[in-house]
C-alpha cells in the first residue's frame, strides 16, 4: 500500500515513485531532479492508480514535447471498432496520450477497454459524456450530477481530465463585453456556458472546485484546466475573454497544487504566428510555470483539409517557445470525424512539430536520430534511412514507387546525386556520366 495519494505528494515527501523512475529513464534525466520538478508542479506525471497498463510519461519543463491523439464516437459516427483501430495506430506511432472524446451513448465500455490495453496516458472531458452517461438533457443536470461523471471517469482509470473550471461569471462577463467573431468554440465550454445561462448558476466545476479536486486526488488524476474561451479564429486571439479565463486558470492551478493535485493548463486554438511566443510566456507567467497543453494553435483559418499542417506550424512555434504538450489536429478538422488515414497524417504532423521544437529547446539527445539519419544518407544506406525515419513505411513506399536504375541513388537525381558525386571525388574516383551509358 503506497503512503502517498498523488505523484506530487510523493515528490514533496521525497519519495521516488516507480512512475518517476520510468520517466527519468525515458528522459535521460536525474530522478532526483525530476522529483523536484514534480514537487513544484513544473512537471506532471498523469498516472491514475487504476491504469495498470500505463507506461508513465512526464509532461513539462526540460522534458520532450509530448503529443495527444483525440478519438471517440459521435452521434453520426458510432463505429467503436474503427476507433480502436485508431488507438492501435496511435500506440504504434508513439503518441504519448489518447483522449477519448466520445459524446454519444454509454461510452464506458469502450473507455474501459481502451484503458485496459493502452500504455499511453488516457484523457477525457467529463462534460462531453455527461448527457449520455446521465441520460438527462442539459437543463436537467445538477451540479452534483456533473461531479458524478468526474468520479466515474476517475474510477475507470482515466489519467487526466479536461475540466472547464475557468469559465466562471467573471470570465463570461469579459467575453460578452468585448464580443467575438466566433464566440465560444470549445464544445465543453459552450455546454457549460449554456447551462450557466439557462440556470442562472455559477459554473459547477468552479463553484465546487474543491470537491472536484478531492475526487481527482483520490485516484491521482491530473487536472487539465480547459480553456473554454480559447480563440476559434485568428481575429479572436489574445482577446479579453481568453486572457480573463487564463487569469482564473492561474488561480485554479495554485489551488490544485495546495491539494497535491497535478495540473496541466490548456491553451489557444487559433492564433497568428507572431502572437504565439508571447502567449506561451504569458501562460507560463500567470499559471506559475505549470505544464502547458496547446490545441494547435492553427496559424491560418483558410485551410480546411490541411489543418494538420497549419497546426504543425503553430505547434512547433508554441513548443519551441515553452509549450510542453501538443494536441494533434487531422486533415479532417472542421469537416468531419477523422478516419484512420487522417489520424495517421495528424500524428505524423504533430510528432514532427514536437521533435523540431525539442531540437530548438536543446532537449538532451533530441538530435540523435537526426545525426543518425545524416550518417545513413552520407553512406546512401537506404535501409538504414528507412529504419530511422519517423514513418518508415511511407518513406520506403515512396522510394520504391519509382525504382531507380541504381540502388544507391533515388529517381530524383539518379547518378547525378550530390552525395554520390562528392563521395566519389573524396574517395579519389573519377565521376563520369556520358561514358557510362
Amino acid at each position: 500500500m503506497r503512503n502517498y495519494a498523488t505523484q506530487m505528494e510523493a515528490a514533496r515527501k521525497g519519495i521516488i515513485t516507480p512512475e518517476m523512475k520510468t520517466v527519468a529513464e525515458k528522459e535521460s534525466i536525474d530522478v532526483s531532479r525530476l522529483m523536484s520538478l514534480v514537487a513544484k508542479g513544473e512537471v506532471c506525471i498523469p498516472a491514475n492508480v487504476n491504469h495498470t497498463a500505463l507506461s508513465a510519461e512526464g509532461i513539462g519543463s526540460g522534458l520532450r514535447t509530448k503529443i495527444n491523439v483525440n478519438l471517440g464516437i459521435s452521434g453520426d459516427a458510432k463505429d467503436y471498432d474503427l476507433e480502436m483501430q485508431k488507438v492501435d495506430m496511435a500506440i504504434k506511432f508513439g503518441a504519448e496520450a489518447i483522449m477519448d472524446l466520445s459524446n454519444y451513448g454509454k461510452t464506458n465500455k469502450f473507455r474501459e477497454e481502451l484503458i485496459a490495453r493502452s500504455p499511453a496516458m488516457i484523457g477525457t472531458v467529463p462534460m462531453y459524456d455527461a448527457i449520455g452517461y446521465l441520460d438527462k438533457d442539459l437543463l436537467e443536470i445538477s451540479a452534483q450530477d456533473f461531479l458524478k461523471v468526474v468520479r466515474a471517469h476517475a474510477e475507470e482509470g482515466v489519467d487526466f481530465m479536461t475540466i472547464h473550471a475557468g469559465i466562471n461569471r467573471r470570465a463570461v462577463e469579459a467575453f460578452r463585453r468585448e464580443g467575438r467573431k466566433m464566440n465560444i468554440v470549445s464544445r465543453g465550454g459552450s455546454l457549460l456556458f449554456a447551462w450557466m445561462m439557462m440556470t442562472g448558476n455559477e459554473n459547477p466545476f468552479f463553484e465546487f472546485y474543491d470537491d472536484v479536486l478531492e475526487i481527482l486526488r483520490e485516484y491521482d488524476v491530473t487536472i487539465s484546466l480547459g480553456d473554454a474561451l480559447r480563440p476559434g479564429c485568428l481575429a479572436d486571439a489574445t482577446d479579453a475573454g481568453q486572457v480573463s479565463e487564463l487569469i482564473e486558470l492561474g488561480d485554479l492551478t495554485r489551488r490544485a497544487w495546495e491539494k497535491d493535485v497535478q495540473v496541466m493548463v490548456e491553451g489557444p486554438g487559433h492564433m497568428p504566428m507572431d502572437q504565439i511566443a508571447a502567449n506561451m510566456k504569458l501562460q507560463k507567467r500567470i499559471c506559475h510555470n505549470a505544464p502547458f497543453y496547446v490545441l494547435g494553435p492553427l496559424v491560418t483559418d483558410i485551410a480546411p483539409g490541411y489543418d494538420h499542417i497549419t497546426s504543425a506550424i503553430g505547434g512547433a512555434i508554441a513548443a519551441a517557445s515553452g509549450a510542453d504538450f501538443l494536441c494533434y489536429v487531422t486533415p479532417a478538422e472542421h469537416l468531419r470525424l477523422p478516419d484512420a488515414d487522417d489520424v495517421r497524417e495528424g500524428i505524423m504532423a504533430s510528432k514532427i512539430a514536437a521533435h523540431a521544437a525539442d531540437i530548438a529547446k536543446g532537449i538532451p539527445h533530441a538530435m540523435d536520430r537526426d545525426n543518425a539519419m545524416a550518417a545513413a544518407r552520407h553512406k546512401l544506406d537506404w535501409d538504414e534511412m528507412f529504419s530511422i525515419a519517423i514513418d518508415p513505411e511511407k518513406a520506403k513506399r515512396f522510394y520504391e514507387q519509382t525504382p531507380p536504375s541504381e540502388r544507391h541513388t533515388c529517381s530524383m537525381c539518379g547518378k547525378m546525386c550530390a552525395v554520390r558525386t562528392t563521395n566519389m571525388i573524396l574517395e579519389g574516383k573519377e565521376v563520369k556520366f556520358c561514358s557510362e551509358r
